[in-house]
């Protein structure tokens, strides 16, 4: 804590504290070393970052195709089109190293190929066995 004194001492060098002003620092805050700063020469970093990042990125976009060709013209080639990119998705996780998966990676790899494994195949199932409505 600072030192305190009512009148100030000419051959002291020490600042005068105003007692009113005065607060009392959390020892623990004092005595904190400060955080690193990261280095300047270090390389910037790139996204996305890691190569799964690239192909989630490109399992997105196919989606997003399906999505249009459903939409325009005929909805079992889109949704076929999009149980295949989910396929795709799940032998990149399961291809793919861990650390390497990016957004392909949510629990564990086996764990993540069975749920993607299964809506793809269940969306191509069921676009290519529902019956055509007469119009």
């Amino acid at each position: 804590m600072a030192h305190l004194r009512a009148v100030p001492d000419p051959d002291d060098d020490e600042p005068v504290v105003d007692p009113a002003s005065a607060v009392e620092h959390p020892k623990h805050l004092a005595e904190a070393e400060p955080a690193e700063e990261p280095e300047l020469d270090e390389e910037p970093r790139r996204y996305p970052s890691t190569i799964g990042g690239a192909f989630y990125i490109s399992i997105l976009v196919a989606a997003g195709a399906a999505l249009v060709v459903a939409a325009r013209s005929d909805w079992r080639l889109g949704v076929q089109i999009l149980g295949g990119a989910v396929l795709v998705a799940a032998l990149l996780r399961l291809i793919l190293a861990t650390r390497d998966a990016g957004m392909l990676a949510v629990r564990h790899r086996a764990f993540d190929v069975f749920l993607l494994t299964s809506a793809g195949v269940a969306l191509i199932v069921l676009a290519g066995s529902i019956p055509n409505q007469p119009a």
